[in-house]
């Protein structure tokens, strides 16, 4: 699925990422005050056109360092008995979303995966395939993120522990496909993404969805 994104957004990211690369590489003091610039230049037209602050959004970037790519999230597709395990996140209205998270430095997807999935849902998991390689962009995710990132699916198998809350949700449960709650945080996870979780499942040798 292609989803066209505003061009401020576009247009404040690829300004992001010229000016995070370009202080990351250069050691002249005036280019270095023209990167700044640029992206100072970036946090005004993404705080123009959004609701952020742009203080909050000015301290992420210069929170950045290094040459400029994609974050990466995971998520687990966790089953049992032909129900997916949702969580209620404590943030975010209280919506309902696959366990995950963003990927640790010197773990895998993988490991990161099995980390979110223990902290979000209280079981412990083993990771059977990755379903989908997504990038957030192409689908229709919101709000928009300040940031480029890829999602990736997995689907994990319980192998101990109960499901139970943990510090950043509310509430754990099984669902069936028909009974997905609609009330989802669709900035981590869209209803077709749950779907499609169900379709690898039921078809095993269905290969990797991207993009």
């Amino acid at each position: 699925m292609d989803v066209v994104q505003p061009l401020w957004l576009v247009w404040a990211r690829q300004l992001q990422a010229i000016a995070q690369t370009g202080l990351t590489f250069s050691t002249v003091t005036y280019d270095r005050e023209r990167y700044e610039a640029i992206r100072a230049l970036a946090a005004q037209i993404m705080a123009e056109h959004s609701d952020a602050d742009m203080r909050r959004i000015e301290g992420l970037f210069a929170d950045q360092a290094g040459y400029a790519t994609p974050k990466v999230d995971v998520r687990g597709a966790v089953f049992r008995n032909g129900r997916i395990l949702l969580v209620r996140e404590a943030s975010d209205n209280g919506r309902w979303t696959l366990p995950g998270g963003w990927a640790d430095v010197n773990q895998s997807p993988s490991e990161s995966v099995v980390r979110e999935v223990r902290e979000e849902a209280g079981v412990e998991v083993v990771v059977r395939k990755l379903a989908a390689v997504y990038d957030r962009e192409r689908h229709p995710h919101r709000p928009p993120y300040p940031f480029h990132i890829y999602k990736l699916f997995f689907v994990c198998d319980i192998v101990g522990g109960e499901p139970r809350p943990g510090p950043e949700t509310e509430a754990v449960e099984f669902f069936a496909p028909d009974k997905v709650p609609s009330d989802l945080s669709v900035s981590r996870v869209l209803p077709q993404q749950i779907s499609r979780m169900f379709d690898h499942v039921a078809s095993p040798d269905l290969p990797t969805d991207f993009d």
